[in-house]
């Protein structure tokens, strides 16, 4: 913006200088255009000379084949093709041939404290054999891999460099807006201590159920590449907020989408790595589903903020607490869920057996329970994660029938004596169209318990053309919340 105001400026002043010279008057308004301040950029070099000197470039080497990613490709390294080309056009050894590059990974670290700790990213030096990181005064030196942790991505390293070494300052990654500046420093396709700029374009950024569901990223449009991972964010006050993790990418290069994780998230495991090895997380045991507009009109919700959840753990912290499924999560531990993603990176930040106040709606009533928060297994997913979706049902205005369950279907399904009624039928376009099947069982009408045919009658009695209903229903082990609207009679 500064940068087309200045040639816009300057191009005024030309065309002023000319009138001018031909003797044409011009506008008083010419001038104060012309003098018209420009809004500075920032400068990042003294940001850059202090914190350069505590950046690192990791080089892991594995005796067998890189580890894949799910999308079958090596989670690090360069594209095997661009590797020669810099290998034979360049002369630069610092890039493994094809066939080094199975067995390598290259990444970026930073230094966290005088004695040697070092952090990176997990996918980086993952199943290494050796890893060695060079820092800016060219010195190579052997890391120990302290401890691990998959799930947010990082790994902590220790180096012994015989010396206090340089470290970067940790900054409150919590402080983060859009269109604030950041700066990366790393080792892009090997070229060391490469700094790009940019600004945060997003905050709290989830990548769904399937990556990394316990952090909430930042994004940010700063050029990030391979070998950029494990290297940090910077803010403009020479701090650290965020590591760099991943890029959103169809051709394995940036596009101007990058994530980096919170570093707040990442002090809170650090101390955990260097005693123990791995993180322990909180959990507090509910499939939860985000609020969309659907559950805003069959509920009659003011908004889509919050989590509905979908189901409890037995004997996990949620339960014990008193949650239930339709109950809608306002707020964790005083933080506000303003969308579903919100709630996993605070549940897994936790500590165990810290009690946790819980904000909930219930039946249109808000409530506040609390949870003392249990331990998440070990390389488990987030403690309350996205539920997967599955089809639902309704009334005879909905398009089905419904029977009730005897004793030993209902044990077979896992439900308790007195909960849910089977469809029997699908007898209308409602249902069919939902994806409804013979045999799915409804739990619950509008946040209402259904366990016989009569129940799930009353409970669907008022219904009217028009009318949203959220219908609770079980597939196999899955529960999932659906809302079906009954078509008003312009719309038959």
């Amino acid at each position: 913006m500064s940068h087309t105001r200045l040639v816009s400026s300057r191009l005024f002043s030309g065309l002023l200088g000319c009138a001018l010279a031909m003797g044409i008057a011009m506008p008083s308004s010419a001038a104060s255009a012309q003098a018209a301040p420009t809004a500075a950029l920032p400068d990042f070099t003294g940001i850059v000379q202090k914190n350069a000197p505590a950046v690192v470039h990791v080089e892991a080497k594995y005796s067998a084949r890189r580890p894949k990613n799910s999308a079958g490709t090596p989670i690090q390294g360069m594209d095997p093709g661009q590797a020669e080309i810099f290998r034979r056009f360049f002369g630069m050894p610092m890039f493994p041939s094809p066939e080094e590059q199975a067995h390598t990974s290259l990444g970026s670290g930073f230094i966290i404290s005088s004695d040697g700790y070092i952090l990176t990213n997990n996918h980086v030096v993952d199943h290494a054999d050796v890893v060695t990181v060079r820092l800016q005064d060219r010195r190579t030196l052997t890391a120990k891999v302290v401890g691990t942790d998959p799930t947010y991505d990082i790994a902590l390293l220790k180096v012994n460099a015989g010396g206090s070494l340089p470290t970067v300052t940790i900054g409150d990654s919590r402080q983060l807006k859009p269109g604030q500046w950041v700066l990366a420093i790393g080792s892009p396709f090997g070229f060391d201590y490469t700094v790009t700029q940019g600004i945060v374009s997003a905050v709290g950024r989830s990548l769904g159920a399937g990556d990394q569901p316990s952090t909430s990223f930042i994004q940010t449009d700063v050029p990030i590449n391979r070998g950029n991972s494990g290297g940090p964010l910077f803010n403009l006050q020479g701090q650290v907020v965020g590591i760099n993790s991943q890029i959103y990418s169809d051709t394995g290069g940036y596009q101007g989408i990058a994530f980096s994780i919170p570093i707040d998230l990442v002090m809170n495991a650090v101390d955990q790595l260097k005693t123990k090895g791995y993180v322990t997380r909180g959990m507090l045991g509910v499939e939860i589903k985000p609020i969309d507009d659907d559950v805003v009109k069959a509920l009659k919700l003011g908004s889509a903020k919050g989590a509905i959840v979908v189901s409890v753990t037995p004997d996990s912290a949620a339960q014990k607490a008193g949650l239930q499924s339709g109950d809608i999560i306002l707020a964790y531990n005083g933080h506000d869920i303003v969308q579903g993603s919100d709630l996993p990176p605070l549940v897994a930040m936790t500590k165990p057996g810290t009690s946790v106040p819980v904000e909930i709606m219930r039946d249109g009533s808000e409530k506040t329970l609390n949870a003392t928060i249990g331990t998440m297994p070990r390389n488990g997913n987030a403690a309350s994660e996205l539920g997967k979706a599955a089809p639902s049902g309704g009334s005879n205005a909905l398009g089905l029938t419904v029977q009730n369950l005897d004793s030993a279907t209902r044990s077979q399904l896992g439900l308790r004596p007195g909960e849910g009624v089977a469809i029997g039928d699908i007898t209308g376009p409602v249902a069919a169209q939902a994806g409804l099947q013979q045999g799915d069982v409804i739990l619950m009408v509008n946040q209402k318990k259904v366990g016989s045919v009569e129940a799930f009658r009353a409970a669907t009695a008022g219904i009217k053309p028009g009318d949203t209903v959220l219908l609770l229903v079980r597939r196999g082990d899955s529960n999932n919340f659906i809302a079906l609207t009954v078509p008003s009679g312009k719309d038959e």
